[in-house]
């Protein structure tokens, strides 16, 4: 039994201002509605790196001092490890652009719930804002899990 196995890296980020959370109105793909800006980790590239590249080209701030979170993880359809490195931040500068990715707009926490979010959206935030959790993961047997 191998010990390898093939891997998809990605990062997202919670941008936040007291209250506000930066989100992106995402259109591609089967992952549609609310989420946090982030993508793919490119060759060779470091996560922090990843997270202040994709955080620039979907929203146009630049990020400083992102620090790990947690982990979101699945196994996709393709028998790929999908791993999503978590990263907040309260410091940014530049001016709100959005992306072909999506809209970005600034949400306050209390309307999080009259708001079309991602799916698995609250059971995230709970990673970012919590130090109870450090992962989220789909499992195979019972659904999802917070770790």
């Amino acid at each position: 039994m191998s010990r390898s196995e093939k891997t998809v890296l990605t990062v997202l980020c919670m941008v936040y201002d007291g209250d506000r959370i930066l989100l992106q109105d995402r259109l591609k793909g089967d992952y549609k509605g609310l989420t946090f800006p982030g993508g793919h980790v490119e060759n060779k590239e470091s996560f922090v790196k990843a997270v202040v590249r994709e955080v620039k080209e979907e929203t146009g701030l630049d990020i400083y001092k992102p620090r790990i979170c947690g982990i979101k993880q699945f196994q996709t359809e393709e028998e790929e490890r999908f791993v999503v490195v978590l990263y907040k931040t309260d410091q940014f500068s530049g001016k709100l652009e959005s992306s072909e990715e999506g809209e970005m707009f600034w949400v306050d926490r209390s309307e999080l719930s009259q708001k079309n979010l991602v799916r698995d959206f609250m059971e995230l935030l709970q990673v970012f804002d919590t130090d109870e959790f450090s992962e989220f993961y789909y499992g195979e047997e019972s659904g999802n899990h917070l770790y």
